[in-house]
């Protein structure tokens, strides 16, 4: 049993081993590599969605970032860049998206949250101070508590 098991553990490395790609330089011109990772930081994986472009290793953002880099080699500025990425994806690709009316609900939704949390929350202990009354305990009440709460004293041992 333990053949098998090590066997297809060796079979599965192998595998990914041959699946896994090599890290290449992918420029000749450092400046420019450094142009396009700065801009790749700006940019979400349409993907992975919670990484930036410049993080990200899915084939698509792998093309992306091509795309950035022939942009760049052809002359455009960083601002044309960016336009036309949103014009084909939308504002989605942009990791911090510009706060407009149709974005308010992302910039703003989890403070309005918040907040209305903190006021069901505020207007719960409320009501519920209220329902709580302190009044003190009848003889009878304070007698029994006192039978309930008598501890014999304990034993010594020497």
């Amino acid at each position: 049993m333990k053949r098998v098991a090590v066997s297809s553990l060796l079979l599965c490395s192998l595998f990914f081993s041959v699946v896994a790609q090599q890290a290449r330089p992918v420029a000749d011109d450092p400046e420019l590599e450094k142009r396009v990772l700065n801009l790749s930081k700006e940019l979400r994986c349409l993907v992975c969605q919670n990484e930036t472009l410049a993080d990200s290793r899915a084939d698509l953002a792998v093309d992306l970032r091509n795309e950035v880099r022939e942009q760049m080699k052809a002359g455009k500025s960083d601002k044309e860049i960016i336009a036309f990425l949103t014009a084909r994806y939308g504002d989605f690709v942009l990791y911090r998206p510009p706060v407009r009316p149709t974005t308010y609900l992302l910039w703003f939704g989890p403070f309005a949250l918040l907040v209305a949390g903190l006021a069901v929350l505020y207007r719960y202990v409320k009501t519920r101070r209220t329902l709580i009354s302190e009044q003190p305990l009848s003889p009878d009440e304070r007698r029994r508590a006192e039978e309930i709460l008598k501890v014999e004293p304990e034993k010594e041992t020497a």
